[in-house]
């Protein structure tokens, strides 16, 4: 889906990840062919053609417009896969999709992982023993600069804004490009809904702090057009000096731009 996904493993090599990150890999491939709005034979391509149904896809593909419908409930509509008025899902498949394959490399015994999809991540144990992962953020306005530091295990990381992609997201109470933030950070347990809430919030703008506020399990950050950040009381991620902006070790210190 025009996007790169790097996987950094920190457990010992053994046959079962191996596989397993074999499988992970087909398993991105196969979401590509299916939900990528960029392939005309995609399954969600064809459904914003009308070609077919949700009844004449699998089971996986009405779960995934179930999520979807979902997210829109949660976020009162400032997620929504049919913003533009054409189906595109990608703003939650993209979590959906690396959140799967992180889930295939923990079944396989792979306990202490980075999953980097086109800037969004799910983290699972630590970077090294002892050493938690800690994710530098881009700032959506410095170029070289983070806005903030993410240190976690267990976490998912979903950032927005309009650094690397410009305005991209779309307001879609008044199908128009959303500008209220410069980029907005939301971690989570799982990176499904993650990824899906930081576009709602970035859709939001400056009254998602308190939607963030009111859900249970999320917090976010957020760069404001003018410079000025907010972040949620529970927001895993501490200020950040100039001294860290030239930082681009890929970890324990992984940088990453929005999306």
């Amino acid at each position: 889906m025009g996007t790169v996904v790097s996987f950094d493993i920190r457990d010992g090599r053994a046959p079962a990840i191996e596989a397993a990150l074999s499988e992970a890999v087909s398993w991105l491939h196969h979401v590509d062919e299916v939900y990528s709005p960029y392939r005309p034979d995609s399954a969600v391509s064809r459904l914003a053609r009308h070609e077919i149904g949700p009844a004449d896809c699998s089971s996986e593909v009405r779960e995934v417009l179930d999520l979807c419908r979902d997210a829109v409930r949660t976020s009162g509509g400032w997620f929504s896969h049919l913003a533009t008025g054409v189906l595109d899902p990608s703003g939650l498949v993209k979590g959906w999709a690396v959140e799967g394959a992180s889930r295939i490399l923990y079944e396989a015994g792979a306990r202490n992982t980075c999953l980097n999809g086109g800037g969004d991540l799910r983290l699972r144990g630590e970077a090294a023993p002892g050493t938690p992962w800690r994710v530098g953020i881009a700032h959506p306005l410095r170029h070289g600069e983070l806005c903030t530091v993410v240190e976690g295990g267990d976490l998912a990381i979903a950032t927005s804004g309009t650094a690397e992609r410009g305005t991209h997201i779309v307001n879609p109470h008044l199908a128009v490009p959303a500008d209220g933030l410069a980029s907005v950070t939301v971690t989570g347990d799982g990176l499904t809904m993650t990824d899906a809430y930081a576009t709602a919030a970035f859709a939001k703008g400056e009254s998602a702090q308190d939607w963030l506020e009111s859900l249970d399990g999320y917090e976010g950050f957020a760069v404001l057009p003018d410079g000025g950040s907010w972040r949620t009381h529970g927001f895993p991620g501490g200020t950040v000096r100039p001294a860290h902006s030239a930082s681009g070790v890929p970890s324990p210190l992984s940088r990453r731009p929005p999306r």
